[in-house]
């Protein structure tokens, strides 16, 4: 992919925006600062572009967010409450750093609960761990940071927080070549899908950051009382290898090798998978009645996602985004094989409570979750 020159496209998240801890712990394993520095700038700034095209983009995925919510609230039956959850127009180190904050969110837990059982890291994972697992974390950002078109930030308080990449999603409608404003549209389609999912449905939020909270009790073994894991340089040890290595879930099944953890990974799975595959069902069941060129975006976008290189594709595999693709596949399936059966009222079940959602075995085997639930 040729390199690409400084877009002119302004971000709208402020450094250090997530929810900070007081011991400063986190930051002994990951330099999380150093890290979104590194990353934002191997991300680059995107496509060269003019103010005028630059503050158009910005605004017209700003209104195409906002005139998703309805068309996802009469597609999904799902009402999100107004005023929560803001769209951020962010340009790649605005992600990066939403990012950073939030993997050291995530983080937070498992480190505050090593800490106080096993003690803070030693001095030679202070100096030195933390500065090599941010150069790590900051390549792994840097990567997806240019290639990331919307994400929903659940993590963010006191609701989350939905941001739009505007470089990527104006450098991708010209290399596909497609309509700007259809493919904008269907971009917003999808991630203000997943901003409805969290808002609308109550106890989702929760339930992710409560599937964090028991992972960490598995990893430093605060359950069962049994030792987990061998401190924080031992994490900080595997913290690196998966960063260096890969975050699908292939490189997550070496750092989680309990029976614990693995069905931790197994409920986490299939709701991200859920969440991934709903979001592309609604962009296509959307899609036709406001997007002209829905049809030949969605074959053009299909072709992007297998990676437009050997060096590309490879990167896919080693960052887990081959497991993120069958995400979508999987997901899509399933509730497609779902509302074909019994339609999108009944479908809706799977929003009631957190054990209504689908193991990773009912997303292949839908009728297992309809005999279940249903």
């Amino acid at each position: 992919m040729p390199a690409e020159v400084p877009a002119e496209v302004p971000s709208d998240v402020p450094a250090g925006s997530a929810p900070q801890d007081s011991s400063g712990a986190v930051d002994a394993m990951v330099d999380w600062a150093l890290a979104a520095r590194i990353g934002g700038r191997l991300a680059g700034e995107g496509p060269t572009v003019s103010r005028a095209e630059a503050d158009g983009a910005v605004a017209e995925l700003r209104a195409g967010a906002e005139r998703s919510t309805g068309l996802v609230r009469d597609f999904t039956g799902l009402d999100a409450p107004e005023g929560t959850a803001p769209v951020l127009v962010v340009d790649r180190a605005g992600w990066v750093q939403a990012n950073a904050d939030s993997f050291r969110h995530i983080l937070g837990p498992v480190v505050e609960a090593l800490t106080a059982k096993k003690g803070p890291p030693s001095g030679l994972a202070r100096a030195v761990g933390s500065r090599v697992t941010a150069a790590e974390g900051g390549g792994l950002l840097g990567f997806l940071g240019s290639k990331v078109l919307g994400q929903f930030d659940p993590f963010d308080e006191p609701h989350g927080r939905l941001l739009l990449v505007a470089p990527n999603v104006v450098h991708v409608e010209r290399e596909l070549g497609v309509d700007p404003h259809d493919f904008r549209l269907w971009v917003c389609l999808h991630e203000e899908t997943h901003r409805v999912q969290f808002t609308a449905v109550p106890w989702m939020r929760g339930h992710l950051e409560s599937e964090v909270a028991s992972l960490a009790g598995t990893l430093t073994g605060g359950q069962d009382g049994e030792e987990g894991s061998g401190g924080l340089d031992d994490l900080v040890g595997k913290v690196s290898g998966l960063l260096r290595e890969g975050v699908g879930r292939a490189g997550l099944i070496e750092l989680l090798s309990s029976p614990e953890q693995r069905a931790v990974l197994d409920r986490v799975t299939g709701m991200m998978s859920l969440l991934e595959g709903h979001a592309d069902v609604v962009m296509d069941g959307v899609g036709p009645s406001v997007i002209p060129s829905v049809a030949a975006i969605r074959k053009r976008f299909d072709q992007r996602r297998q990676g437009v290189g050997q060096l590309d594709r490879l990167l896919r595999r080693l960052l887990g985004m081959d497991a993120k693709m069958a995400q979508y596949r999987d997901g899509a399936r399933f509730v497609r094989a779902v509302v074909d059966r019994v339609g999108t009222a009944e479908f809706n079940a799977v929003w009631a409570e957190p054990a209504h959602l689908p193991s990773t075995a009912e997303l292949a085997d839908p009728d297992a979750w309809v005999a279940r639930v249903l």
